[in-house]
């Protein structure tokens, strides 16, 4: 059974970074992209970034572009999201998504773990 799950995730001063980790196992990582996306209380899902199956990272936000930097370690079954320079704004619930290609609309994903809480206070 296809399985996610993240960490990392807590409660930081504004400034302060966070590594979240999403941990896979039941496939290959090596065969799907892992997108991570996050949503805020009373807010949609947005995406912030995707890591390919050949590694290539897309960015669907300047912020996270500019600030956080997603990586993949296959042997480990295990993909990264390094976040720095956290603002109150990044409050949110982090989750990691598996598919077979990047895509920044969350209901194509299918398989998705249950999610990590950043608080981020000012």
């Amino acid at each position: 059974q296809l399985q996610l799950v993240e960490s990392g995730g807590g409660s930081v001063q504004s400034g302060d970074s966070l590594r979240l980790s999403c941990t896979t196992s039941g496939f290959s990582l090596a065969d799907y992209a892992i997108g991570w996306f996050r949503q805020a209380p009373g807010k949609e899902r947005e995406p912030i970034s995707c890591i390919q199956k050949n590694d290539i990272v897309l960015y669907y936000k300047e912020s996270a572009y500019t600030r956080f930097t997603n990586s993949r370690v296959n042997v480990e079954n295990t993909a990264y999201l390094q976040m720095s320079s956290l603002k109150p704004e990044d409050t949110a619930l982090y989750y990691c998504a598996a598919r077979p290609l990047c895509s920044p609309n969350p209901t194509q994903y299918t398989h998705w773990g249950q999610g990590t809480q950043v608080t981020v206070a000012s």
